[in-house]
């Protein structure tokens, strides 16, 4: 009489623990609020998609903050890329080209992150530092950009620009994103009904004035 007793206790254990372990179902943590934001952030952007992932996770519907992540991310990207380049160097130890080819692309790419450190020095904490130092901004990643693009023009070989561009294209990718979001600051601005204007001067020119403001 025991036996069926003890089997159905035995059952219902290896039940009740098979329900304890079960992984509950991930919750989506996107929000309608959230959803515009980035919508509104990344609609002035070529590769949507690849924005609306990079803003998807980040735990604010602020335009600033979602602003700064994309940036950040480009950052984030170019620093792999310099690490995928590290890893592949000994593989090319025996072909001067490619060699000089990689090392041309890691002082690119330590370039870039130089003008990052100058981004965020002008880009600030929110969106009116934003545009108050825009035009500077804007710059400093254009020119991180054109560092992604040129490391890659300057590889002749095509299997070795299809290696490298598999290391760092993320990170073009993202750079390129991000000057089209500070191209498009205006769109944002507007889209968020935040009334500032944006500084279409260099706030960040050490260059002295021409020889002719001395004479007028």
């Amino acid at each position: 009489m025991n036996t069926p007793i003890k089997l159905t206790f035995l059952v219902l254990c290896i039940a009740l623990t098979a329900t304890a372990f079960v992984v509950p179902a991930k919750r989506d943590a996107v929000t309608p609020e959230h959803q515009k934001a980035v919508d509104g952030i990344c609609s002035v952007v070529n590769d949507k998609r690849l924005c609306s992932i990079t803003l998807r996770n980040v735990q604010s519907n602020d335009p600033a903050v979602l602003v700064r992540y994309l940036a950040t991310a480009a950052e984030l990207s170019v620093k792999r890329g310099l690490k995928f380049l590290a890893g592949i160097k000994p593989k090319y130890t025996g072909n001067a080209f490619a060699t000089t080819c990689i090392n041309g692309c890691e002082k690119q790419l330590n370039s870039a992150l130089e003008d990052f450190g100058d981004f965020w020095k002008a880009a600030g904490q929110n969106l009116t530092s934003l545009a108050e130092n825009y035009f500077t901004c804007k710059k400093k990643m254009t020119s991180i950009f054109n560092y992604q693009s040129t490391c890659l023009d300057d590889i002749y070989d095509k299997t070795l620009l299809k290696v490298v561009e598999g290391g760092i294209g993320l990170g073009k990718r993202m750079v390129g994103e991000s000057v089209d979001l500070f191209d498009g600051m205006g769109k944002v601005f507007n889209t968020f009904n935040i009334k500032t204007k944006l500084n279409q001067q260099d706030t960040d020119s050490l260059l002295p004035p021409p020889l002719s403001f001395y004479y007028n």
